[in-house]
């Protein structure tokens, strides 16, 4: 099980270097370079979080991206909904059809419990902490 996955790593990381720049556009070329992420799999990424609200983009040959809202209220916990929905550590592998016991499961209360632990954890890490 992987919590985050490459598709946030790469997210955190790309608005991490965008933060960086203060304001300043940053190009996918420029990002490229820094990490030497795969070019299609980055604009992707880019794209998803330019819709999700998270940056703004600028066309052209001085084109980029910069954050669209202050680097404290970017999350992790919204980064890993945003590439994947809810965080989820477990599912039952008994569904409701074999196990009449979801509700009550002593397994599955403790799971969710954990689960609301790492959500909240999550929810406290913003991008500007991981610049400092």
């Amino acid at each position: 099980m992987r919590l985050i996955s490459k598709k946030t790593d790469y997210a955190i990381k790309a608005i991490c270097f965008i933060a960086e720049a203060k304001g300043r556009v940053v190009s996918v070329a420029e990002l490229i370079r820094e990490f030497d992420m795969p070019r299609p799999f980055l604009r992707k990424i880019l794209q998803i979080l330019k819709k999700s609200g998270i940056l703004k983009s600028y066309k052209g040959q001085d084109g980029g991206f910069t954050l669209a809202i202050p680097a404290r209220e970017i999350f992790v916990a919204n980064l890993i909904k945003i590439f994947h929905g809810p965080i989820k550590l477990s599912r039952c592998v008994f569904k409701e059809r074999l196990c009449s016991d979801v509700k009550t499961c002593a397994l599955k209360v403790r799971i969710d419990t954990i689960e609301t632990r790492v959500a909240r954890e999550l929810q406290s890490i913003n991008i500007e902490s991981l610049l400092k």
